[in-house]
């Protein structure tokens, strides 16, 4: 399997040979790994990429239950998915964005925002799916208090470890991938910025034994993010729809406060309510009270710094708006304006004469003298 085959041909391993074919080569190592699941002797270690590690299994009357706790060498699982994700990266764009874009005929800069929203539109649709069915499944949502109840909530199904292993993957693939999509220099901050909040996000909930929060979180903050990037998917094709954004606005605020609410909520009064208030890093417990107020601060820090970016954002469409309004106002006034019938009199004008109707200067009228 090959992506964008070129005819031109470049150095092994140059700047231009890993930027052209990081995907074949990503693709490549993928294989060698399913191909080592075939052989006895390697089948273990491939295990170690593809599969969960630091399983549990614990009997029930229904049978063994498996749970799983993290460790080290998740990070030898996430290494492996962040090929899948570049694999999966490459297809959606080859195969759907470049096609699209072509019919477009967008210019360089909304080319590259129709890629990141068409890339990010596909993966928050699918997260967002698996974190709902996740949650249901798990009992989240029926269930609230289990939020907080039993904390450290270091025993953690198949499907919800393995979700987090793939968010972790998928943010630390965009990293990479500014270098290899030619990000612009002037963009790269602000991709910097929302990767690294995600996986300090994502990170934290999961290593800290909040992933039950971090879940319902993530559920509603890829619910607005989505929203955010149809409206510039459909703002791309047609300038002048904008009725997405509005609705976008309006999740946004609601899932800010969503987000203070349920936060304070556990961190703040559940979590504070649980018997063990003792730091344990071998059980994976840190529920104290600074640390309650660490995790805390940290959300409200960045719900609010989200709110003010949010609201300079507006009041830049705002007056972007507002400047629009008024050169159509004036472009109006001053159509209008030439075309208003200059009036004449009668007769026609020549060489700055007026010519009476049968080509005769009018008579000047003579004065009586007093």
């Amino acid at each position: 399997m090959a992506f964008r085959r070129r005819a031109k041909s470049y150095p092994l391993f140059s700047q231009e040979f890993l930027i052209h074919n990081h995907a074949d080569i990503g693709f490549c190592l993928v294989l060698c790994v399913l191909i080592a699941l075939m052989f006895e002797a390697t089948a273990k270690t491939a295990f170690l990429f593809i599969l969960p590690q630091y399983n549990l299994s614990v009997p029930t009357a229904d049978g063994e239950l498996v749970h799983y706790r993290y460790g080290l060498k998740d990070l030898i699982t996430i290494l492996f998915y962040i090929f899948i994700a570049i694999i999966l990266h490459m297809v959606l764009q080859d195969y759907v964005l470049d096609k699209i874009n072509r019919r477009l005929h967008l210019s360089k800069v909304k080319h590259s925002k129709f890629n990141e929203s068409g890339q990010l539109v596909a993966f928050h649709l699918t997260s967002m799916i698996w974190c709902l069915y996740v949650v249901v499944t798990e009992g989240y949502l029926s269930n609230p208090r289990s939020w907080w109840e039993n904390y450290p909530h270091v025993s953690l199904s198949f499907q919800v470890k393995f979700f987090y292993l793939c968010q972790l993957a998928y943010w630390l693939h965009a990293l990479p991938e500014l270098y290899f999509q030619k990000v612009r220099k002037e963009e790269i901050p602000r991709h910097l910025r929302y990767i690294s909040l995600y996986l300090m996000h994502i990170a934290g909930a999961y290593l800290l034994n909040l992933t039950r929060l971090g879940l319902i979180l993530l559920l509603l903050q890829y619910f607005a993010e989505f929203l955010f990037h149809m409206a510039r998917l459909f703002y791309f094709t047609d300038e002048n729809n904008e009725k997405l954004f509005n609705a976008w606005a309006v999740v946004f605020v609601v899932t800010r406060l969503f987000t203070l609410t349920l936060s304070v909520l556990v961190i703040g009064f559940g979590l504070a309510r649980v018997e063990n208030q003792m730091f344990d890093l071998e059980k994976g417990n840190f529920n104290t009270l600074p640390s309650r107020m660490f995790v805390l601060s940290l959300v409200c820090l960045f719900q609010a710094w989200m709110m003010w970016h949010f609201i300079r954002f507006q009041l830049r469409r705002w007056r972007e708006y507002r400047a629009e309004q008024s050169a159509r106002q004036r472009a109006a006034a001053l159509t209008k304006q030439q075309s208003k019938p200059i009036k004449r009199e009668s007769g026609y004008h020549e060489n700055g004469v007026v010519k009476a109707e049968n080509g005769t200067s009018p008579r000047t009228k003579k004065l009586k003298s007093p």
